[in-house]
């Protein structure tokens, strides 16, 4: 699925099965509460945190997954075509970035 079809997915399954989206505010909301539960899991599974009895079903993919959905609403909402930002994103970093990470010592 390319990032185009992504919006449009998301954007017939709000209209369809979720009936409206939710304003700008809440999404960003929604949003922060997601990645807060992928930095939850991160820091269980890879940081130095321990795991709770409640977290014996996280699933880091889903939860990845819930946090792009939110952000695809957002873009959705906002009139952002993600496939064009994030081209002119990418192409803004390899001009920035250059040669800034390669000469990066903390990088070696």
């Amino acid at each position: 699925m390319t990032i185009k079809e992504a919006q449009q997915s998301v954007d017939e399954w709000i209209k369809t099965t979720g009936v409206r989206y939710f304003n700008e505010l809440t999404n960003t909301a929604i949003l922060m509460e997601e990645v807060g539960e992928v930095a939850r899991i991160m820091a269980r599974k890879y940081g130095e945190q321990s795991f709770k009895k409640s977290d014996e079903s996280i699933n880091l993919p889903d939860e990845m997954a819930d946090v792009l959905f939110v952000l695809i609403c957002l873009a959705n909402q906002t009139g952002i075509d993600l496939t064009e930002a994030l081209e002119k994103n990418m192409a803004k970093k390899s001009i920035r970035d250059a040669d800034r990470h390669r000469n990066n010592e903390k990088l070696r």
